[in-house]
C-alpha cells in the first residue's frame, strides 16, 4: 500500500464563516474566526487511510515569532486557557479526516498561521502554510467581550449602518453613518492599524501577547484613529478651510476613509471631527470583535485646568466672547466598548468610554479610556484610565459671566447644563436611546427627553437683576427655510416700575468653538410696571441666516440692563437648525432580493429662498459596493427634484441606503435614509 501522505487542508471556510459569524469580513477566501469557538479544517489524505491507532496530528499555530502547538486528541473538550485539538473518531472519514480547533479565549487577536504535522511510523509529514485571522468573541461566556444579550450582538457586533446625534439637546440631528465593516478592504485596514501602531514597532511580541486584553486593544485604537502621535488614521481640523482634504461634515462612512489611509501608506487622512473620529472608531472595534457604540454627550465640558468648572463670557450687548482656554461643545460624540474589568474589579465591567478626538493626552498619548462608565456615574476619580476628564465632561459646573472693559456686571452659576442629554442608537430601531442616567445622577431623566426630542418650548433662565427674571424660549424646532422664532418673557417681580434696555444677538458657531460674528440683532428699551410681565416675540427670517449658519449652530442671548442700576441679566440658547430632508423611495420595498437589480428613487425640495446646487452622495453597505456621485444643477426656490438609482443587494438582512446633498452654497448638507429589507432570493 501507499504511503501515508498529508496532501493539503481545506480549511472549509464557508462553513466556519457561518458558524462564527464572520461572513462578509474579509473576502470568501479567506477565514476569518473566533475564539473561543471552534472550527473545523478537513485533511486530504493520499495513500494510505489515518490510523488513530498509529499515527498521530498535531497543529502548529503561529501568531509573530510567538506559537502553540495543540496534539490533536479524540476528546471533544476545549479548554478556555489554550489551543486544543480533537478529531472526532465517530464520524472520521480515514481518507478526509476533519480537525476541530479552538482558540484559548484569552488569545491575541490579529493574523494567524495555521500548520498541520503528522507524525507515523513511516516519518514525519508536515502541510503547506495556511492563513487566518482570529477575532474577540462576544458569543462566548469566558470571553472578556462577553455581551449577554443575542440583540445586542447584532447591534454592536453585526449591524453595519447607524444614526450619529448631533446639534443640541433641544433640536437633536441625526446623521447617517455606514459602518462598513463588510466592506473590501475594512478588515485589512484594522489590522494593518494594529501593526502600523508604536506599541507593534517597538515590540511585536509584547503587543501580540498584550492582544489578548480588550482594554489594551482599545487604547491602541483610539491613539491610532487620531494622527496626532502616530501614523493615525484622520488628522482633525476644525478651522473651516478644509481645501486640503474633505469637510468632515461630507463624510457618509468608515469604508473610504480606512480604505485611503491604506492606500496612501498609512498617511493621514484629511479631515476629521469628533463623530468622524468616533464612527471610524467603532467601525474599528466591532471588526476586531468588541462591542461598541457610538454615544453623544450633549453640552460636553472640555476642562483644561481640571477644577470642574468652566467660564463663558458675554459683552453687555450679548455677544459671546472667548475669554478662556475652557469650553463647552455643543455635543461631542466618543464610543463606548463593552468588555470586563479584572484590572479594576468586577464591579466597572461593561460599557467603557474610549474617545479618540484628540484633547488631552493620556499617559503621554493623544487618547482617552477605557473609563468605565460604572466609575463616572460615582466620580470614581482615583481610578484609571482618564475617569476625571470623562466626569468633567458631563457634570462639570458652567460660570456664566457678563464683562465690560475687564469689569464683571452679573454671574450665574448653571449645574445642570453639562451633560444636559447622553444618548446612543436604540437597539435594533433607527431612534434615540437616553443613557444619561448611566451618567450622572438624575432626578427623572425620561422626564426630560420627550421635550429635548420634540423640540418643545423650554424657558430657559439666566442670571437675573434685582426683581426682575428674564427668560428666552424657542417656540419650536427650527427648520431650514422657515422662521427662528421665539419668545422672550420678562418678570418684574418689584413693587416698582422698571427701565430696562434689551439686547438681542444671534451668532453662529461650530459645535466646539466660540461664536463668530453677530449675524442678526436688535436692541430696544421697555419699560416695566411694578409686578408686571411682558412677552417679546421675536422671528429671524431664513434670508437673514441662511446664507451664514449653514451646518454650524446658532447662539442665541438676551440681556436686560437696568438703566437706573446698571444691573445685569442673561439668557442664552445654543441650538441647531433642522437640515432639508431627502426622501428616499424603494421601487418594490416588499421584493428586495439579494443579488437582483432594485430601483431607488431620491427627491430633494429646495427649502431656501434662492437657487442652490449641490453633489448628491448614494451610499448603502452590502446595497451599493461603491459610493454613487451625481452632480445637481442649480434648483430653483421651492424647486423639486429627483435622482433615481440602481443597486443590487449583495447581502441579507436590514440593510441601510442612505443619501447626502452636499449645499456648498449655503454650507449645509441634506440628508435622508431608507432602511431596506433584503429577503434572500425565493424568501419574501
Amino acid at each position: 500500500m501507499e504511503e501515508f501522505k498529508l496532501q493539503n487542508v481545506n480549511l472549509e471556510i464557508s462553513e466556519n464563516l457561518s458558524r462564527h459569524r464572520t461572513e462578509g469580513l474579509g473576502s470568501s477566501k479567506a477565514l476569518v474566526v473566533r475564539r473561543g469557538a471552534p472550527f473545523r479544517v478537513s485533511l486530504r489524505l493520499k495513500g494510505r487511510p489515518f490510523n488513530p491507532k498509529t499515527d498521530q496530528l498535531k497543529i502548529k499555530i503561529m501568531l509573530g515569532r510567538l506559537y502553540a502547538i495543540a496534539p490533536v486528541t479524540y476528546n471533544p473538550d476545549f479548554s478556555p486557557s489554550k489551543w486544543t485539538a480533537y478529531m472526532d473518531l465517530a464520524s472520521v472519514n480515514p481518507q478526509q479526516p476533519s480537525v476541530h480547533i479552538c482558540a484559548p479565549t484569552s488569545a491575541p487577536v490579529g493574523r494567524y498561521r495555521l500548520v498541520v504535522v503528522a507524525f507515523t511510523r513511516d516519518g514525519q509529514r508536515v502541510s503547506t502554510l495556511y492563513k487566518f485571522t482570529l477575532l474577540c468573541n462576544p458569543w462566548c461566556k469566558e470571553d472578556s467581550v462577553y455581551i449577554p444579550f443575542e440583540d445586542q450582538r447584532e447591534e454592536y457586533i453585526l449591524n453595519d449602518s447607524g444614526l450619529l446625534f448631533v446639534g443640541s439637546a433641544r433640536n437633536i440631528a441625526s446623521r447617517l453613518w455606514s459602518f462598513d465593516q463588510f466592506e473590501s478592504g475594512v478588515l485589512k485596514a484594522c489590522l494593518n492599524l494594529l501593526e502600523v501602531s508604536p506599541q507593534h514597532k517597538q515590540n511585536q511580541q509584547k503587543d501580540y501577547m498584550n492582544r489578548s486584553n480588550p482594554v489594551y486593544l482599545s487604547r491602541v485604537v483610539s491613539a491610532m484613529i487620531n494622527s496626532n502621535d502616530d501614523r493615525g488614521v484622520l488628522t482633525g481640523n476644525w478651522t473651516g478651510d478644509y481645501k486640503e482634504g474633505m469637510n468632515p461634515s461630507m463624510w457618509t462612512g468608515s469604508g473610504d476613509i480606512l480604505r485611503q489611509w491604506v492606500k496612501s501608506n498609512y498617511s493621514a487622512v484629511k479631515y476629521g471631527q469628533c463623530w468622524v473620529f468616533a464612527a471610524v472608531m467603532c467601525t474599528v472595534m466591532r471588526v476586531l470583535g468588541v462591542p461598541c457604540r457610538v454615544v453623544t454627550n450633549f453640552n460636553s465640558a472640555h476642562d483644561t485646568n481640571s477644577n470642574l468648572v468652566i467660564e463663558e463670557y458675554y459683552t453687555k450687548t450679548g455677544l459671546k466672547v472667548n475669554g478662556s482656554k475652557d469650553s463647552i461643545w455643543n455635543f461631542h460624540v466618543w464610543v463606548e466598548c463593552w468588555m470586563s474589568r479584572p484590572d479594576l474589579g468586577s464591579a466597572m465591567d461593561g460599557w467603557q468610554v474610549l474617545d479618540p478626538t484628540p484633547q488631552e493626552r493620556s499617559r503621554g498619548v493623544f487618547c482617552c479610556g477605557p473609563a468605565p462608565v460604572k466609575a463616572v456615574r460615582d466620580r470614581r476619580i482615583d481610578l484609571i484610565y482618564d475617569v476625571p476628564f470623562v466626569c468633567a465632561e458631563v457634570n462639570a459646573d458652567v460660570h456664566t459671566i457678563i464683562l465690560d472693559q475687564g469689569k464683571v456686571l452679573g454671574v450665574n452659576k448653571d449645574t445642570e447644563r453639562v451633560g444636559a442629554l447622553i444618548c446612543t442608537k436604540a437597539v435594533g430601531f433607527p431612534r434615540i436611546q437616553t443613557i444619561t442616567g448611566d451618567y450622572k445622577h438624575v432626578k427623572s431623566p425620561m422626564s426630560t427627553i420627550s421635550s429635548r426630542i420634540s423640540g418643545s418650548s423650554q424657558e430657559t433662565a439666566s442670571m437675573t437683576l434685582k426683581g426682575v427674571l428674564v427668560f428666552l424660549t424657542l417656540d419650536k424646532a427650527p427648520v431650514y427655510g422657515q422662521p427662528i422664532l421665539f419668545t422672550v418673557k420678562i418678570i418684574n417681580k418689584q413693587n416698582k416700575p422698571k427701565r430696562l434696555q434689551i439686547h438681542l444677538n444671534a451668532q453662529a458657531k461650530e459645535y466646539n468653538q466660540s461664536p463668530s460674528d453677530t449675524f442678526w440683532e436688535s436692541h430696544g428699551l421697555i419699560d416695566m410696571g411694578p409686578g408686571e410681565v411682558k412677552v417679546v416675540q421675536q422671528q429671524i427670517l431664513p434670508v437673514q441666516y441662511e446664507d451664514v449658519v449653514g451646518d454650524d449652530l446658532v447662539n442665541l442671548a438676551v440681556v436686560l440692563e437696568d438703566v437706573a442700576s446698571q444691573e445685569q441679566a442673561l439668557a442664552t440658547e445654543e441650538f441647531s437648525i433642522a437640515s432639508p430632508e431627502l426622501t428616499i423611495k424603494i421601487a418594490n420595498t416588499n421584493s428586495v432580493v439579494v443579488h437582483r437589480q432594485q430601483t431607488a428613487t431620491v427627491t430633494f425640495t429646495n427649502p431656501f429662498s434662492h437657487p442652490v446646487s449641490g453633489v448628491l452622495v448614494i451610499a448603502g453597505a452590502g446595497l451599493i459596493k461603491e459610493r454613487v456621485t451625481f452632480r445637481m444643477p442649480p434648483l430653483r426656490a421651492r424647486g423639486t427634484v429627483q435622482q433615481t438609482i440602481a443597486f443590487t443587494p449583495r447581502m441579507v438582512g436590514s440593510r441601510m441606503l442612505h443619501a447626502n446633498l452636499m449645499l456648498p452654497d449655503v454650507k449645509c448638507t441634506a440628508r435622508g435614509f431608507k432602511m431596506v429589507a433584503v429577503n434572500r432570493s425565493g424568501c419574501f
